[in-house]
């Protein structure tokens, strides 16, 4: 049986309707946005299942760009999050996909577009209460929440590279809660995700990337 927390019953402190389609939404938008370092210039949102049905009325559509614009959920701003992306330079498009059948009811894909040419896919679903995962980048399937302090490296598949980041975790006494490995193809790129019990600082995550193999590490706290 799963145990139920404080949080699964009485729900995030937000502004909206709903804690899935307002809040959870918000929730991916946010993980992505900290996953994508480069500054945003465009972003296009694919919804599906019930996202895409109702997603003006209850608010997804501004929880999202709210999220990519860095809000919480009980952020004032919120409900002027269209105004506020213009605003910031960001242009945003939102798509629907009512064919899809096979994928969770509250699933969004966030295509990213940086300034710098730099683009980025992640798909994500809101899973209730507020919370959020992301499943997919760039195609790869993953899984990651975000509830703990994270670390997120992006490197080349090959020997020692895992050895190296949880060697200097160690150095730093951060334990591992959680580890997680995703590849492409072997030789190609790899994504390693840490979750730790521990808070990860920025010269950790600065140390992390002094290998040749890394590609970059982000902090999601």
């Amino acid at each position: 049986m799963k145990e139920i927390g404080a949080f699964d019953v009485i729900g995030p402190v937000m502004i909206g309707p709903s804690s899935s389609h307002t809040a959870g939404a918000l929730r991916i938008a946010l993980l992505a946005r900290k996953m994508f370092r480069p500054e945003i210039a465009a972003v296009r949102f694919v919804l599906y299942g019930s996202f895409a049905e109702t997603y003006q009325g209850h608010g997804t559509d501004r929880a999202l760009i709210a999220g990519i614009l860095g809000f919480e959920s009980d952020d004032p701003r919120i409900p002027d999050s269209f105004a506020l992306a213009e605003k910031a330079g960001i242009t945003a498009e939102f798509s629907l996909d009512r064919e899809t059948k096979d994928i969770h009811p509250n699933t969004v894909d966030i295509c990213l577009s940086g300034k710098n040419g730099e683009s980025m896919k992640v798909r994500g679903i809101s899973v209730g209460g507020g919370r959020a995962e992301i499943r997919g980048i760039d195609g790869v399937d993953i899984k990651l929440a975000g509830e703990y302090s994270t670390i997120f490296i992006k490197h080349r598949d090959a020997p020692g590279v895992v050895a190296y980041i949880a060697g200097k975790l160690s150095e730093n006494n951060i334990n591992i809660a959680f580890m997680r490995l995703y590849r492409e193809n072997k030789g190609e790129q790899a994504y390693t995700i840490i979750e730790a019990d521990e808070e990860i600082s920025s010269p950790v995550v600065s140390a992390i990337e002094e290998h040749p193999a890394v590609y970059s590490a982000i902090l999601i706290q």
